[in-house]
């Protein structure tokens, strides 16, 4: 299967998905023969970066294998230097055409950042990285609100536009990769696109 544009490679993260809501997932790409194959190259078709999050591992709620995807996961997704240089690795050097930015409701780190900017709890020194890192996505009427999933959304979008003016800014410019926000519900199991930067994507169907 050749995934060669940022549609395609959307369209097959949200079929994979959607196997996995319906309990009919296929399990690709998890035999020896793959790994075999997979020795001397590999040749993702995505980059997923992600929530550190146990609960939120790739291959297994988007239904895929080894050399599938390329996976960068930090708590609450914040970016920084060693995750904009693995993005751009697996855009410049892989060849990958879609950078999936992937949250999900029920964030410990969003809470963490709401938690701190009104005054509930203050971080420990250890967290205050991840906290500093979440908290420019609560502006000022976020802060009044207890709809910690929707602030987890609008981080997701956020993200999506960081990434999107970074070292692959020139590759989403002409089309040879885009960035897509998604969102993960825990209870269902369920990814929604909620940002798209570059070509078209299509939408969870």
């Amino acid at each position: 299967m050749t995934l060669g544009t940022p549609h395609e490679a959307l369209a097959e993260l949200l079929a994979g998905n959607e196997r996995f809501v319906a309990g009919a997932r296929l399990h690709p790409h998890q035999d020896a023969e793959r790994r075999a194959a997979l020795v001397d190259e590999q040749r993702p078709f995505a980059v997923v970066f992600g929530c550190s999050d146990s609960r939120l591992a790739a291959e297994i709620i988007f239904d895929r294998g080894l050399g599938d995807l390329f996976v960068v996961r930090t708590a609450g997704h914040i970016v920084g230097p060693e995750v904009l240089a693995s993005i751009e690795y697996g855009v410049r050097v892989l060849g990958v055409p879609l950078v999936v930015v992937l949250g999900h409701d029920s964030c410990g780190a969003v809470r963490a950042a709401h938690d701190a900017m009104t005054g509930v709890a203050a971080p420990t020194p250890g967290l205050r990285p991840i906290v500093d890192r979440v908290a420019p996505s609560l502006p000022a009427e976020a802060l009044a609100t207890t709809d910690l999933d929707a602030i987890s959304a609008v981080h997701v979008q956020r993200t999506v536009e960081e990434i999107t003016r970074s070292g692959i800014e020139e590759a989403v410019r002409s089309g040879v990769c885009a960035v897509a926000g998604l969102t993960y519900r825990l209870a269902e199991g369920r990814v929604t696109v909620v940002a798209t930067a570059g070509t078209s994507t299509p939408q969870h169907r």
